[in-house]
């Protein structure tokens, strides 16, 4: 007996702030990439169908766009981030840009120092 089927697999590529078609706010939309794969005895083995969308956060409302069109969104999304594709600050992780030394350093012991 062989055992053959199909297999989804859901992406999350960006997120980025756009006005909704469907709803017309401004909100943030993930732009997600679908990739159906072939699976033979439960092991995937080749992708057979791409699909891009871009979904609304606020409305839920998705929508299908090219592959041109995904790399557009993409690099335009990637070149506000200045380079870096996740969005988080250059740096030591956990702290905020332009912020002196750790916490805990310079102000006194057990106070906060993000705290005005």
């Amino acid at each position: 007996m062989i055992i053959f089927g199909t297999r989804g697999y859901l992406y999350q590529l960006a997120v980025m702030t756009m006005v909704c078609g469907w709803c017309g706010n401004p909100s943030a939309h993930t732009l997600r990439k679908r990739v159906t794969k072939f699976t033979l005895f439960f092991v995937p083995l080749f992708p057979f169908s791409t699909k891009f969308a871009t979904q609304c956060t606020f409305c839920g409302g998705e929508q299908r766009i090219p592959k041109e069109q995904a790399e557009q969104l993409m690099a335009q999304h990637v070149a506000s981030q200045d380079g870096n594709p996740f969005g988080q600050a250059q740096g030591q992780p956990g702290f905020a840009p332009g912020a002196q030394g750790a916490p805990g350093q310079g102000q006194g012991q057990g106070q906060n120092p993000y705290q005005h």
